[in-house]
């Protein structure tokens, strides 16, 4: 009954952490793909070839449902993936739509015409890649009207969080939010689009006031993926057993995702 969780690095470690939390009973296989981290500034072909093998050896462990915990794949790769390439039975899903689900105020599989919504003004932050891909504009344009998006690619944050920079993570992320700010002074929500960006949540939104409502990813994902598998059980594959597999060097990335969420976590050759 394993579910896998896909991310180009350590980032979806956040989102492990929370669906874990919300669904103790099920286990996850996370992969982290740090061989190739950061796919933020990857082409989109090559964060979809990158996605489409990890997802693959995903697969291979059991796991029949496979979360996109990465927002660049997310943005990148998932609709290409979803049109053509997964196998049947197979499902791969992604972490925009609960965010925007959240931020427009719907539930779940609400598929009603888009509508005016109570936030007009809106930041999002995300790496450069899921900027250019504009994939949050176009998921927010199916369920809002009327609502501004000012994009700030954050290049840099991925590889200092990554690097256990925590200083350099924090003057890059107040950089960025004066660059945006520069061209929306008000906004009303910021989108923290990058599953790496939790761990700098309070830094956002330090630099951005406590007038701005900042919305992060993970425990939304993991209220979301817990409605999706009360009404899909049969998305539960094979896979009995949790474990963490990475493309990079299990020890070094061992000692990283330690010190990331500060437990212990142990990495094997994916």
């Amino acid at each position: 009954m394993a579910v896998g969780i896909f991310d180009s690095g350590l980032g979806g470690l956040t989102v492990l952490d929370a669906v874990t939390r919300r669904l103790p009973d099920v286990p996850f296989v996370y992969l982290g793909d740090n061989a190739h981290a950061p796919y933020g500034t990857r082409s989109a072909d090559d964060v979809y070839d990158l996605t489409t093998r990890g997802v693959s050896r995903l697969f291979e462990e059991g796991c029949d449902l496979v979360i996109l915990a990465c927002n660049t794949a997310s943005a990148a790769a998932l609709r290409r993936m979803q049109e053509g390439w997964l196998p049947q039975g197979k499902r791969a899903l992604g972490v925009f739509v609960p965010l925007i689900e959240a931020l427009t105020e719907r539930q779940w599989g609400d598929n009603s015409p888009p509508r005016e919504v109570a936030v007009k003004h809106v930041a999002l932050f995300a790496t450069p890649a899921t900027v250019a891909s504009r994939a949050f504009q176009r998921e927010l344009a199916f369920r809002a009207i009327g609502v501004d998006v000012e994009a700030q690619p954050c290049g840099g944050v991925v590889d200092a969080i990554e690097d256990g920079d925590e200083a350099l993570a924090e003057a890059l992320v107040r950089s960025h939010v004066e660059a945006l700010k520069r061209r929306m002074p008000h906004p009303e929500a910021a989108i923290l689009g990058c599953t790496h960006y939790p761990l700098m949540e309070a830094s956002f939104q330090d630099a951005l006031g406590p007038q701005v409502k900042v919305y992060s990813q993970a425990n939304l994902v993991a209220e979301s993926l817990a409605d999706y598998l009360q009404r899909h059980p049969d998305m539960l594959g094979a896979g009995t057993r949790g474990t963490f597999l990475t493309t990079g060097d299990p020890a070094a990335v061992t000692g990283k995702a330690t010190q990331f969420l500060r437990r212990r976590i142990d990495f094997s050759a994916a």
